[in-house]
């Protein structure tokens, strides 16, 4: 039997997160029969999606999936889980995802971001050493290193510029320590990516959102705005999972302690993206600049290599990026009650 076609048993942290739900979805479109889901999650009562005032219900499908208490902070209920479900397979998303949250709370993010993994990554080397991990990092570990103005492959120097990256950062580099040790895990370094369901706290969200306000009349016609200049290497968020899906699938063939790097390879405006929103829009909305927001990014040009990611998987980002932009708009759209 392939590894294709062998039932998996896929243990989500952070599951009903912004990227866990998309994951989910796509896990329970590709995985062999048999398989099942479980999402580890600090609110076990609810399938809602974290932050998502809305509530949206868990999309359910084919494969089985089940809601299971994990707060990552505490070491004992991660081994207890881990312990009890047996998976072949720890998505590890959990995580405080925003550079401005953990700027405002860096005992937490830490807490969360290398605490809560090095319990993970305990947990399964104590109870399940068989399971492979695929911990989900970030490209804000490169940080300083894109002053370089060319894009990074999974080489370039690790350089942390706020608490999100630096604690994102030691916790990749304890599981490449790990690794040594035995333990199967796949770093992977995702560069921005975006879609419906995304928080308001990251730049497309919050400009798609204050676009459906102002369709509705609920904000006036008006988007202040600040340096729009930064260049970034956007994804969409089905694209990413997609890489995490055939990581996944290929496990048990990647090199122990691999590192892989999801990129579009492609420099993004802030600015072009937030022209194209607009021009999406069913009204018109001026945009104003803001003295108070105009301090330039100290990394202008965020860009990245995924060379690795098409060689090891054949993977590479294909959703066009207006399609991305219009779902998100759309998303906001239904999500602050507009009707079609």
């Amino acid at each position: 039997m392939s590894s294709e076609e062998t039932p998996l048993k896929v243990l989500v942290t952070g599951g009903t997160g912004f990227v866990g739900r998309h994951l989910v979805a796509a896990l329970d479109r590709t995985l062999a029969e048999g398989s099942e889901i479980v999402v580890g999650t600090s609110r076990p009562d609810t399938g809602r999606r974290d932050g998502d005032p809305a509530g949206a219900a868990f999309p359910f499908g084919r494969v089985p999936v089940r809601l299971t208490g994990m707060d990552v902070t505490d070491a004992a209920q991660v081994s207890a889980v881990v312990r009890a479900e047996q998976p072949t397979h720890l998505v590890h998303l959990a995580a405080i995802a925003a550079v401005t949250a953990a700027t405002r709370d860096p005992r937490f993010a830490w807490s969360v971001n290398l605490g809560g993994t090095l319990n993970v990554a305990l947990a399964v080397a104590d109870e399940c050493p068989s399971c492979r991990i695929l911990f989900s990092g970030s490209s804000e570990i490169y940080g300083a290193s894109f002053k370089a103005g060319v894009p990074l492959d999974e080489g370039a120097l690790l350089q942390p510029a706020n608490p999100y990256a630096a604690s994102k950062a030691a916790a990749d580099l304890m599981l490449g320590q790990m690794a040594l040790q035995g333990v199967a895990v796949t770093r992977v370094r995702p560069f921005n990516h975006t879609g419906p369901g995304q928080g308001e706290q990251f730049a497309i969200p919050s400009f798609a959102a204050q676009i459906a306000r102002i369709e509705l009349g609920l904000q006036e016609p008006v988007i202040r705005v600040g340096w729009l200049d930064a260049v970034r290497d956007f994804l969409d968020v089905g694209d990413v999972v997609d890489g995490y899906v055939r990581i996944i699938r290929s496990a048990d063939r990647l090199p122990p302690g691999c590192i892989i790097n999801l990129a579009s390879g492609t420099g993004r405006r802030i600015g072009d993206l937030l022209d194209r929103l607009v021009s999406m829009s069913a009204v018109p909305i001026e945009l104003v600049q803001d003295p108070a927001r105009l301090r330039a990014s100290d990394t202008p040009m965020v860009v990245g290599d995924s060379s690795r990611a098409r060689e090891l998987l054949g993977w590479e980002p294909k959703r066009d990026m207006d399609d991305t932009l219009r779902s998100v708009l759309d998303y906001w759209r239904a999500h602050l009650g507009r009707k079609d």
